[in-house]
């Protein structure tokens, strides 16, 4: 019998993969300390990091969502006081979304813990191991992000012969 594994990645890359799946984990978490759902909180991260708001078409992208269910998804976290709809800065016919302050304060609220063991992590080390992690993290965000909109992305496999 083959093995599956042709090629063993690094610690690193396997620190990197329990990382992103610990976030998957917090994600959820998050969800549940706020009362929404995963694509509610997931929704929310866009807006909150999004200095100005985004379009409902643009957030429906991102999350990869239809136009009426990111609609859907947007009067969800109106109703509920997450978020709210605002004239477009440069286009009166367009609206665009932004998290309200009590969304930003209750995430935070529901982060604190989670963002308190990372500064207390990051406390232990060094200036120079502290820049080298923060540009290493910002390298693997980019490989991320290019693998996310890349050629093949959204791609189904097809079936196997």
């Amino acid at each position: 019998m083959t093995s599956r594994r042709h090629h063993q990645p690094s610690d690193l890359a396997l620190a990197v993969r329990e990382m992103l799946q610990a976030n998957s984990e917090a994600t959820h978490s998050l969800a549940d300390r706020l009362g929404v759902g995963v694509t509610d909180a997931v929704a929310l991260d866009h807006l909150l990091s999004s200095e100005n708001g985004l379009g409902p078409t643009e957030l429906g992208q991102r999350l990869r969502i239809r136009s009426a269910s990111a609609t859907t998804l947007v009067d969800r976290l109106h109703a509920s006081g997450h978020a709210e709809r605002v004239p477009h800065p440069s286009d009166r016919r367009r609206q665009t979304v932004v998290a309200t302050d009590s969304a930003y304060e209750q995430v935070l609220v529901a982060l604190k813990p989670l963002l308190d063991r990372i500064e207390q992590a990051a406390a232990r080390l060094s200036p120079d191991q502290a820049e080298v992690t923060g540009a290493f993290l910002r390298e693997v965000t980019a490989a991320m992000h290019d693998y996310a909109t890349g050629p093949q992305a959204g791609a189904r496999p097809g079936p196997q012969a």
